[in-house]
């Protein structure tokens, strides 16, 4: 029996892990199952899918919000700037990209081969006060650095409420 069929958050053809369509219930759902994902690893308990290739290529990804902005940084080494895509769908911000590495070391009677590829995909909900249309991107050695900055109207909507001590 393979252990992924266990786990009720990670079937991948369930109605609860198609985007959602606005739906609440669905919002929490995502939510949820991005939390396990982020915890377990994509393939579960760090297991591998059934054709033995590990999800390695999965991106670790920082997420940080300021007055100003939200901030998203994705550790993707090895790749280039031509293997990512960016996309915004709503308010729900998709970094794809593939990875295709191949290794060959022949000296004399020692001859040593090595493939490595994967496809990921990660989305991150974005708050409803970004402006989606000045999102910029940014790739530099390996790294995509991502800024969302916010609508004037939500910066100047906070209001820091001040704590006052009992007596």
């Amino acid at each position: 029996m393979n252990i992924k069929n266990l786990i009720p958050w990670k079937k991948e053809n369930s109605l609860i892990s198609r985007k959602n369509d606005g739906d609440p219930v669905l919002q929490v759902q995502n939510r949820i199952n991005s939390m396990f994902d982020d915890f377990f690893g994509k393939s579960g308990f760090g297991l591998s899918n059934s054709l033995g290739s590990s999800f390695a290529h999965m991106p670790k990804i920082d997420v940080s919000e300021t007055d100003r902005e939200v901030r998203i940084s994705a550790e993707l080494p090895g790749m280039e700037e031509k293997d990512v895509d960016l996309t915004v769908t709503g308010n729900f911000l998709t970094i794809k990209g593939e990875k295709n590495e191949e290794r060959e070391e022949d000296k004399g009677e020692f001859w040593h081969s090595e493939r490595s590829y994967g496809f990921f995909e990660r989305t991150v909900e974005l708050p409803e006060a970004v402006d989606m249309d000045k999102i910029e991107a940014k790739f530099k050695k390996g790294v995509l650095r991502i800024t969302a900055p916010k609508k004037p109207e939500a910066v100047s909507s906070r209001k820091k409420i001040p704590l006052l001590q009992e007596e």
